[in-house]
């Protein structure tokens, strides 16, 4: 391999790229947590918006977790869907998870980054992230740490 250049495995699923010590998320896992976003983001309950959003969130481990919106009629209740699946996977495997990557979709084809509480959230298990939206001119994605400049961490 050529200096600077490394692939990670985890089982047989690639997760990661490593280009010049930067890491990347395959075409293939980008794929799978996008097919994955799509799919729970039929199951939010979003009859006040009526704004629908799925995320699916890649762990270190290989495995995938996903979530949807929910709202309630007490606003301040509702819970996005981004923390909907890191919640889910805190759940089943305890706080020690790595969050490699995000993927967040809406129903609306509109730009949708995810909010700054989702953003913290997203930093505090995966500080070194992927994230990946809709934006104004197409789909993107950003370091955590370019949405969350400076983020907050007691570790």
């Amino acid at each position: 391999m050529r200096p600077g250049f490394t692939i990670a495995l985890d089982f047989t699923v690639s997760l990661y790229l490593s280009v010049m010590g930067k890491k990347t998320v395959p075409a293939n896992m980008q794929a799978r947590l996008l097919r994955s976003a799509k799919r729970v983001m039929k199951n939010a309950h979003a009859p006040y918006s009526k704004f629908r959003v799925g995320a699916a969130v890649l762990l270190s481990n290989g495995k995938i977790f996903s979530g949807c919106n929910v709202e309630n009629a007490s606003y301040g209740m509702t819970n996005c869907a981004e923390r909907t699946a890191i919640f889910s996977a805190v759940a089943q495997l305890g706080p020690k998870i790595e969050i490699c990557a995000v993927s967040v979709v809406n129903d609306q084809g509109v730009p949708c980054s995810p909010c700054g509480a989702c953003r913290q959230v997203i930093y505090e298990f995966g500080p070194d992230a992927t994230v990946f939206f809709q934006g104004a001119t197409g789909a993107k994605h950003a370091h955590i740490t370019e949405l969350l400049p400076e983020g907050f961490r007691l570790q």
